[in-house]
């Protein structure tokens, strides 16, 4: 379990294949001094388990599926990358429960620039959609983030079947600027997405309570 509350940029140092996904080796000072084998490190919002450490690194083993559905399958050599550790039992919630569970990802569609905050626009895939509201949580790149603004219902456009392309705004401040890679972050670029937990749970409470009785889908 993570809150969101990003404690170093780490930056990828080896790639190497294992089986049909790889094992990274990542730079991270910090979380790697006191790393032990088996626990849990989120590296920008996927849940890894450390399977090798040293002074400053650690190394990790990611499957295919995840290569196939986070941000991680485009890294290479010297990215960047948020890294948490496991949050302690008793310690503060400061950002929002994150499981490192990845639902998909979001490309950056604008970049605002502000006095003293950036306004970060991202694509939404359909299917996250609902579950993004205004003034709720979720998280970028392993970044706990309050959504800013959202766009409406997925509609067809006039006189077309084409339906309008959701998205989400998140406005950062200087501090989150600073302390994780959002700050580097260009139209373009693609981040992992994990929506509330509490927001998953909800949705599929209803998809049954929607079913007639005894039905399944």
């Amino acid at each position: 379990m993570f809150t969101g509350i990003i404690e170093e940029i780490g930056e990828i140092a080896a790639i190497a294949p294992s089986g049909d996904g790889w094992r990274l080796t990542v730079r991270a000072p910090r979380a790697a001094s006191d790393a032990v084998h088996g626990e849990s490190i989120a590296v920008s919002g996927v849940c890894l388990t450390v399977v090798g450490s040293t002074a400053d690194t650690f190394d990790a083993d990611v499957m295919k599926q995840t290569l196939d559905v986070s941000a991680l399958g485009a890294v290479q050599v010297g990215s960047r990358v948020n890294i948490e550790k496991a949050m302690p039992v008793g310690a503060r919630l400061g950002g929002h429960i994150v499981q490192g569970h990845v639902d998909g990802t979001g490309t950056v569609l604008e970049v605002r620039p502000g006095d003293q905050w950036r306004v970060l626009r991202f694509s939404l895939p359909d299917d996250l959609a609902p579950l993004v509201v205004d003034k709720g949580s979720i998280s970028v790149a392993g970044t706990s983030l309050t959504v800013s603004a959202v766009s409406g219902p997925a509609l067809p456009t006039p006189g077309s079947a084409i339906r309008a392309d959701a998205w989400f705004e998140v406005s950062l401040i200087p501090e989150t600027l600073d302390a994780t890679i959002l700050g580097s972050l260009a139209p373009g670029d693609v981040v992992n997405l994990e929506t509330d937990i509490l927001a998953r749970h909800v949705e599929r409470l209803l998809a049954f309570r929607s079913l007639p009785e005894g039905g399944s889908r």
